[in-house]
């Protein structure tokens, strides 16, 4: 991968996704050879068409000479635990294009529609040398929140004519975005969509609170997209990554690996010996409850780590 070659990183993505043999080893190795890329999440309702904007505004980027990753995210299947992966299909002129890599990922059950190996994905793209990683969110909902915790810039998109200007200015959504964008504008009511999300920002207007740009898309017809890089890249340029951004996310980082590694231990650890399995026979009888039983693992987990005893 460090020589260039971006069927090593597909590769290498997929033995971190898949937390394969070596993925830690890699990783290690990984962290610290970037922090160049600058990372934008795009997210916004389920239809409002992330992907074609995402295909048009990485073909603008590639026009300005960017070197551009792509981070397509699917929701995975709670009974297969796969995912259509179907972003990819929407994104056809941008894959095409010499040195642009898409990878297609799912969200393998994380809550806020985007998994930790997203994040590593990203840290195996900016260590490749990619100068912007696009994030495209599964489209959850107003929850759909955690992307800010790895992006520099947000992008929320709505769309005229389905209810979802209303539902994506709400509080959570609304707070994170530091763009919105109103793709779809060649339908009616595009107008009344950026009236509408003009009025929620004055409302929640103060002192100290950043001014969000409202962009009007149309990202089939390919307008609004030279006016939307050059507001984008504005926005990168004057938000300086300083050391409060940078704890913020470290600390975020830290907890999140730990809470995903422990809890994988402890899975496999119950699934080799079977105490889950007893446990669950216990609690179905009656005999015992859940939330008993996870007080015992934590205040365990808890002894045999001195620090971080209360």
């Amino acid at each position: 991968m460090q020589n260039g070659s971006l069927r090593a990183m597909a590769r290498l993505i997929t033995r971190v996704e898949n937390r394969e043999d070596g993925w830690l080893d890699a990783m290690k190795a990984i962290y610290g050879k970037g922090g160049n890329a600058r990372v934008i999440g795009i997210t916004g309702p389920p239809g409002a068409g992330k992907s074609t904007l995402v295909d048009g505004l990485t073909r603008k980027l590639v026009d300005l000479g960017f070197d551009v990753g792509i981070i397509a995210v699917d929701p995975s299947s709670p009974f297969s635990g796969g995912a259509l992966l179907g972003d990819r299909l929407r994104m056809g002129k941008a894959t095409a294009l010499e040195g642009v890599f898409v990878r297609s990922m799912a969200t393998r059950g994380a809550l806020g529609g985007l998994s930790q190996a997203a994040r590593d994905a990203v840290k195996i793209m900016d260590a490749f040398g990619k100068q912007i990683v696009l994030i495209e969110t599964v489209g959850v909902g107003q929850d759909e929140v955690a992307v800010v915790k790895t992006a520099d810039l947000v992008l929320v998109v709505c769309v005229p004519g389905t209810g979802d200007a209303i539902q994506a200015i709400k509080a959570g959504v609304m707070e994170i975005a530091d763009i919105f964008v109103v793709n779809k504008a060649d339908l009616d009511g595009a107008d009344q969509v950026v009236a509408d999300i003009q009025a929620m920002l004055e409302l929640g207007a103060g002192p100290s609170t950043p001014d969000v740009p409202v962009v009007k898309t149309s990202a089939v017809l390919g307008s609004g997209m030279d006016q939307l890089a050059a507001v984008m890249l504005e926005r990168l340029e004057s938000r300086q990554r300083d050391s409060e951004w940078l704890k913020r996310q470290v600390k975020e980082e830290i907890l999140v690996l730990l809470e995903k590694e422990i809890a994988r231990h402890l899975r496999c650890g119950w699934e080799r010996n079977g105490n889950l399995d007893s446990v669950v026979r216990q609690v179905m009888s009656g005999e015992r409850d859940p939330y008993s039983f996870v007080k015992e693992v934590v205040e365990q987990f808890a002894q045999s780590c001195p620090e971080i005893r209360t």
